[in-house]
């Protein structure tokens, strides 16, 4: 199976967006800019630099010229802007990560599978792939991790991860099971937030 590659614009794109989310959570926690393009850079490469490290191939972003500027431009971009400017932009932002959560998630299992990982282990790298580098990020800033709260941002990841990693070994071709799969775990995710469905807690009480 050849290894997958994202379209220019939607790889920097994506990879932009959760740069963006970073580099203003470190704004939001009034952190100066060392920590802002930190926090971008972190976010926007953790998951697909954990995953490349799980392969034991070089981190994707060591060898595109590209990535590392985007992140940076994206952090001072962030940085230099007022915060007010961000406020009632929320919601765009998120409906960006969501699809840039989704097309990572099928990107990392595709690759996984490329590199002739088994299938279920293959899938988990996909979710890594999507959400290692926010979860990372909240526990260095200390705020609730997206693993700690109950709506549906990594289930979203994994309907998107099985989903490819289902189509491939059936034998779909790449790019088509690669965008089916990302658009179900958008839709799931977007309808999360449309309608906050969230995911019920455990609870030791017995109904009644």
């Amino acid at each position: 199976m050849i290894a997958p590659v994202l379209p220019p614009f939607l790889d920097l794109g994506g990879t932009a967006v959760f740069a963006l989310s970073g580099a203003l959570l470190a704004a939001r926690l009034n952190q100066t800019f060392v920590t802002c393009a930190f926090f971008a850079l972190l976010t926007g490469v953790g998951g697909g630099s954990v995953r490349d490290a799980l392969l034991g191939v070089p981190a994707f972003w060591l060898r595109d010229f590209w990535v590392a500027p985007v992140i940076l431009i994206t952090a001072l971009i962030a940085w230099f802007i007022p915060r007010k400017w961000w406020q009632g932009r929320d919601s765009w932002l998120e409906w960006a990560d969501a699809m840039g959560l989704a097309l990572f998630s099928t990107l990392g299992v595709a690759k996984a599978l490329a590199f002739d990982v088994a299938p279920f282990p293959a899938i988990i790298l996909g979710v890594v792939t999507g959400c290692v580098g926010g979860i990372v990020r909240d526990v260095i800033a200390g705020v609730p991790s997206i693993l700690m709260r109950p709506e549906l941002y990594v289930t979203a990841a994994a309907l998107a991860s099985s989903l490819c990693g289902i189509m491939l070994l059936l034998g779909m071709q790449q790019g088509w099971a690669m965008a089916i799969a990302a658009l179900a775990g958008f839709v799931l995710r977007g309808a999360a937030m449309v309608w906050r469905i969230e995911l019920p807690a455990y609870s030791k009480e017995v109904p009644d």
